[in-house]
């Protein structure tokens, strides 16, 4: 499961960047090919953040499509999956964006 190693490199970033303040709310944007479980980092930041100043925070989790451009007839569409296919057809993609994971905003008090 490496949505824990993911959490906690963003609770380590939220923090550092709170400077002591406590974290109240954490936006991520994940792209659908991240490989990325919402459910799964959101238990894995509750379980990351225990103990430091993002402890009970909110975690907002944004999925965004993957943007793909069709190699068989150059068509760009939005994707859900890798495995997608094509409105010609095809799942044989350049993929333009969808495999990011960004912290957007953090709140804190």
């Amino acid at each position: 499961m490496h949505e824990l190693s993911v959490a906690m490199e963003v609770v380590e970033l939220v923090t550092a960047r709170a400077a002591g303040a406590r974290v109240k709310r954490v936006v991520v944007e994940v792209g659908a090919l991240a490989a990325i479980l919402p459910d799964a980092l959101a238990f894995s930041f509750q379980v990351a953040s225990d103990g430091t100043s993002a402890a009970g925070a909110e975690l907002q989790i944004i999925e965004r499509d993957a943007q793909g451009r069709c190699r068989s007839c150059q068509r760009e569409s939005a994707q859900r999956d890798i495995l997608a296919s094509c409105v010609c057809g095809e799942r044989n993609f350049d993929w333009l964006s969808g495999a990011e994971l960004k912290i957007r905003e953090m709140e804190i008090v």
